[in-house]
């Protein structure tokens, strides 16, 4: 047996939480532990954490994805300049409007991985089959049954400032011997339920230094061999701001993403990725606290594969 189909099988939560389950891991997070939560702000901050959805974005069609694309339908030019009308007049009172659209796809910026998102010889989370994934979206593990999750406990773990670099270098794999470090050094311990949040500093760095080579590149992230402790420490789900999550190239030989089988097919653990996390992690060390409340579902877009969202950090 490969490491990697010992890791699918040792780390599955398969069958957990019932045979119709869709939540995964999610399902760690109870109503106790969000009002715990609800009690760590001290001082009313609020930190997005989320990228500007526009066209400066990571995108650069790498997997047919592009940054958003935003259209005007009905301006202010139009209403000034007596265009926008009522039926067969002008709107009384002197009244205009402005509306717009966005045309991008659902991962091109900040977002959650559905757990439809990735397959393992031809099934998905919970052993569904991926052909329930089809051309009209996702019938089992869509992105909207985690539309009231995915509030509660967030912990950042800030790997650079552990490692005292701004980043990591572009081939790093945080283990779990960083992970538990970090805590450590931290003085958080990372708990059941919590949402965790890993910054390597590769978000920070490709808005500072430009988005080359970041989507689809080299990059730092979790290694393969980190799924045992996120998989004991039982986190409800695991954001990085890295475009995908495990350190590129991968450390399994000819493999593509090895640990996205492990956490989100068989453990049914929930992903983020593209998250900005740099300003947190300055508040956090400036005063030394590293959790708070985090609140960050997805928009339910039923059955799609994946979420934009602007996560929050309220300390």
């Amino acid at each position: 047996m490969s490491i990697l189909d010992e890791f699918c099988t040792k780390y599955s939560n398969w069958g957990k939480w019932g045979a119709d389950d869709q939540k995964g891991t999610t399902n760690y997070i109870t109503a106790d532990k969000i009002l715990s939560a609800m009690q760590l702000p001290k001082k009313g901050q609020v930190i997005s954490l989320a990228l500007p959805y526009d066209g400066n974005g990571p995108q650069t069609g790498t997997f047919g994805r592009v940054n958003p694309i935003h259209q005007m339908l009905v301006t202010g030019v139009d209403h000034a300049s007596g265009r926008q009308m009522w039926g067969d007049r002008q709107f009384p009172h002197g009244l205009g409007y402005a509306d717009d659209t966005i045309f991008m796809p659902l991962q091109c910026g900040t977002q959650w991985d559905a757990l439809s998102h990735i397959f393992h010889h031809g099934k998905m989370w919970n052993g569904y089959p991926a052909e329930e994934v089809s051309s009209s979206g996702a019938k089992r593990n869509g992105i909207e049954h985690l539309r009231e999750t995915l509030v509660g406990r967030g912990v950042l773990l800030d790997i650079a400032r552990y490692k005292e670099v701004p980043c990591l270098s572009r081939q790093y794999a945080v283990t779990g011997e960083d992970l538990e470090g970090a805590a450590k050094k931290q003085g958080v311990e990372v708990r059941e339920g919590d949402i965790l949040l890993v910054r390597t500093g590769e978000t920070g760095r490709a808005r500072r230094e430009g988005w080359t080579g970041y989507a689809g590149g080299d990059s730092p992230g979790l290694s393969f061999y980190s799924a045992p402790w996120i998989y004991e420490k039982r986190v409800a789900a695991v954001v990085l701001d890295t475009w995908g999550m495990e350190v590129r190239p991968n450390e399994l030989p000819d493999s593509f993403q090895p640990l996205h089988l492990v956490l989100i097919v068989h453990m049914g653990l929930t992903v983020g990725e593209i998250f900005y996390l740099d300003e947190l992690a300055d508040a956090c060390a400036e005063d030394g606290r590293y959790e708070f409340l985090f609140a960050g579902p997805p928009l339910p877009f039923t059955g799609a594969v994946g979420s934009p969202l602007n996560p929050l950090a309220i300390r």
